[in-house]
């Protein structure tokens, strides 16, 4: 588990370069069409909670407080980013990918380690 956590985590880390430029694209759009939408600045908050849960997780991946921590993050960006996504739809599946992180990392904390064999050499 401590390897996918990391994984997760370098993965969010490139996501937030994505999410943020496709943010500030909606940003700009909603602000030239001047349709009262926030999906842009949702898309960017989104952005800069994947950043922080991926730091996070990648840091305290042996932790389970900091798997705790990383979900809660996960969750939180992903249900500001669901409830304003309005017309960027591309923050829906944003949103949805965040929340599917935030599970796996709470789910990963809660769940017992598994005890580790050792190879005896019988004589």
């Amino acid at each position: 588990m401590k390897t996918a956590r990391m994984i997760i985590g370098i993965i969010s880390m490139v996501l937030f370069v994505l999410i943020v430029f496709q943010s500030c694209a909606a940003g700009v759009g909603n602000a030239l069409s001047e349709n009262g939408e926030v999906s842009g600045s949702a898309g960017f908050i989104l952005s800069v909670f994947m950043l922080i849960a991926g730091i996070i997780g990648v840091v305290a991946r042996k932790s389970k407080g900091g798997s705790i921590t990383a979900g809660i993050f996960y969750l939180v960006g992903g249900l500001l980013a669901i409830v304003s996504a309005g017309s960027y739809s591309d923050l829906k599946v944003w949103s949805v990918i965040a929340f599917a992180f935030g599970i796996f990392f709470i789910i990963s904390a809660i769940l017992p380690k598994k005890p580790k064999t050792e190879n005896k050499v019988v004589k």
